[in-house]
This record gives structure tokens, sequence and C-alpha cells, in this order.
């Protein structure tokens, strides 16, 4: 069982004040990024993305806009995550015009904090997912590469849920991935729900979320942690999947309550949710995430030390 971790007197969340959704922090070079969805100043009206920089993941300066709008898909442009390999950054989002209408795309830079040029075809034929988000990339130990993502399901088979949920495919190579796909988990508790009697598809739903999948290796096995609920509000939070295999089968213990490795908590944290893993600077696994400011007007972003115990990632100290 791994011991929780403290934090500094100096160590309190949110870590930035401006607006940081859906935050990923990965390290490059002994340099700490932090990209995510947000709006960007008028100067910045070309670009997507706030992207951030840190020497020791506690205090950071804004860069600017990561991304460099080459093509017009609609307004709205959600969840990058960067990968690296062979000298080549590969920045994973989606674009959208609407709540059924969002397709996965792939930008690459030669450096962490772009630009970032978006390439000529969207990573998933949009054709086979109308409605496709939250894309994150997985290397596993072997060299191979994953990419978990979110897309919507009508049925109700099985126990499961209308709404959004979570499958992975492998990477064809970084900027394509086939339309078959294994279903990681789809929503299935009623802590889950986004939306009662929601108007979708032609349709009338219940609708539950499960997004913004990160999948670790640990003792031996795979965890995916993802956020479900609605982001709008108390009910988001974070709960956890695991498998011996980044195909899965994944197994789900929760036990239909809450989510356990982080949730609201009233009077102190509104929404935690959307999160990556990273270490600080001896190592340990820190769990990035976002959370509502007080007067919830802005998603910020948060750092705790993420605690890998006896039943799973937990986050002990928020």
């Amino acid at each position: 069982m791994t011991e929780p971790l403290t934090k500094s007197a100096t160590w309190t969340n949110p870590v930035y004040d401006g607006y940081l959704a859906d935050p990923f922090v990965f390290r490059h070079a002994g340099v700490y990024y932090a990209v995510g969805t947000g709006p960007l100043p008028f100067e910045l009206s070309g670009f997507e993305f706030p992207i951030l920089r840190s020497v020791d993941h506690l205090n950071w300066e804004p860069l600017g806009g990561a991304l460099l709008r080459t093509r017009e898909a609609g307004p709205h442009h959600w969840a990058p995550e960067v990968a690296y390999r062979d000298g080549v950054f590969y920045m994973y989002y989606s674009v959208g015009v609407s709540d059924e209408r969002h397709e996965l795309r792939v930008a690459t830079s030669d450096r962490p904090q772009g630009p970032y040029t978006e390439s000529c075809c969207p990573v998933l034929d949009p054709s086979t997912a109308s409605f496709a988000i939250d894309p994150s990339p997985f290397q596993d130990a072997d060299g191979r590469w994953y990419l978990y993502y979110a897309r919507d399901f009508l049925d109700s088979q099985d126990g499961f849920r209308p709404g959004t949920g979570l499958v992975v495919a492998p990477l064809l190579d970084m900027v394509r991935i086939e339309p078959a796909f294994q279903v990681v988990m789809r929503a299935r508790h009623d802590w889950q729900m986004y939306q009662a009697q929601r108007s979708i598809y032609g349709g009338v739903y219940d609708w539950h979320t499960l997004e913004g999948a990160c999948v670790r290796q640990h003792g031996g096995r795979y965890y995916c942690i993802y956020s479900g609920g609605n982001w709008q509000n108390d009910s988001y939070g974070m709960d956890f999947v695991v498998a011996d295999s980044p195909l899965g089968p994944w197994e789900d213990s929760n036990d239909g309550v809450a989510a356990r490795v982080l949730r609201s908590i009233p009077g102190r944290l509104i929404g935690p949710g959307h999160n990556s893993i990273t270490e600080d600077l001896s190592g340990r696994p820190l769990l990035a995430y976002h959370a509502w400011n007080a007067a919830r007007t802005a998603r910020q972003l948060n750092l705790s030390p993420l605690s890998w115990t006896a039943d799973g990632p937990r986050v002990l100290s928020p």
C-alpha cells in the first residue's frame, strides 16, 4: 500500500488561477506542461487550447495557445492530450458543432508547447461515430500504442444505460485508428447520470456519461481512471475499472453509490474530474484534474497526490 503524500505549506489548489478544464499535464526534458480546454484572449483568436509551463508543477506560466487553427469544423474544441514518439509531439482532441456531432482529430509539432498543426484527416472516420470525444493515447510496455476515447450508445442491453461510454482501439499509426473498438466501460450506476429525460438523437433518454479516460499500469494490471456524471455540477467525480490487458476485459468493482477516486466535497471541492497523471520531482504520482471555483465561473487546474491502495487508486488529500 502506498502511503499518502502530504502537500507542502505552499501547495494549495488550484495551482493556476486561470481557466483550464480537462487538464493534461506532461513532462518533457525536465519541464512540466499543462494543456486543456478553455478560452483564449482575443489576440490569440487563431489558436485553440491554453498551454502552461512549469519547472516545479506548482508555479505555472501561460504560453498562449497550443493549436494553430488551420481548418474550421465547429466552435467546440475539447480535451487535448499529447503523446511523444520519435521526435514528434502528437496532440489528440475533439472538434464538434453540437451535442450529436464531434470528431477526433490529431495535430503535430516538434516542440511540446507547439504550435501544433492539424493533420489532414480525422483520427477516426466520422461516419463510424457521429459523437466521439476525449481521446487519450497510451503506450504499453511492449511499445504498442492505443487510443481510449468516449462515444455514445443508445441501447440498454446487459444492464447498461444509454449515454456516453468508454472504448479503446489500437493505433494503426500515430494518426489513425480502426473503426472497430473494444468497450472499456459503459454507465450502469445512478451516480453516473448526466441528465434525466434528455432529448437527443431523435429520442428521450435518461442519459448517463462516462468520459475522460486515463490509463496507467500498476502492479501488473491496467487501471482506467475516468470521470462520470455531469461536469456542470457536483455530481461529477472520478472512478476506475481494471484489466489485465490494454484491451480488457475490464472489471468494475464500484458498488453504485458514488465515485471512489475523488468526488465533490461540499463547501470545498466542486465537480472534480477529467484527470491525467504525472509525477512530482521525486517521481511520486500526482493526479491532475479540474474543479470549479467557488463562483462556478471557471474550471481550474488542481494537482493532488495519487495513492495506490489495496482498494485501488485514491486521492486521500485533495
